[in-house]
């Protein structure tokens, strides 16, 4: 199963793609999609466009089976919010359009899978996504966040696999 994890973001969206095969994780590719540069911030719809046209070009070039996007947090400033939650509208919506199943996931829930607490600092975060996935090369904070929430979604659609199976066995 290959998964794409995305961290969305209206200036830099990051994206990762693991391939999960029984326990084993694998990186296959990893990067950032930065909005159209000479943008004002006034034009928010081209930044949008931008970030729909590198992902749709990312899920082109991959091929995932899955995709995974971190939820939106709530932050003090409510218009840097709405705006972030569009940008993770294309997150959601470019997957969606390639007839993916899209998992969602807290950041929190992202954390303690990859680091085991709920709480783990950036750092933390980007030195378990390095032990899962040996060698890998990360172009930066949002690319180890996407890869981290690929690494969530594979074990959360192991689990669910796992349950699917024993169900299955109980009944017949």
């Amino acid at each position: 199963m290959r998964v794409l994890g995305i961290d969305p973001g209206l200036r830099n969206l990051g994206w990762g793609v693991i391939d999960v095969a029984g326990a084993r994780l694998t990186h296959v590719a990893n990067g950032i999609c930065h909005s159209a540069p000479g943008e004002g911030e006034g034009d928010l719809a081209q930044r949008l466009l931008s970030l729909h046209a590198q992902l749709t070009e990312v899920l082109r070039q991959w091929q995932p089976d899955t995709a995974a996007v971190e939820h939106t947090f709530v932050n003090k400033d409510a218009v840097a919010t709405l705006k972030l939650g569009q940008a993770r509208g294309i997150a959601l919506l470019v997957p969606a359009q390639f007839g993916l199943s899209v998992g969602e996931y807290a950041p929190n829930a992202v954390k303690k899978t990859v680091v085991g607490v709920g709480h783990a600092a950036k750092v933390q975060v980007d030195h378990m996504v390095r032990l899962h996935l040996p060698g890998v090369k990360v172009a930066g904070p949002d690319a180890a966040d996407a890869l981290a929430v690929a690494i969530c979604h594979a074990h959360h659609c192991q689990s669910a696999g796992r349950l699917q199976a024993a169900l299955k066995r109980a009944v017949g």
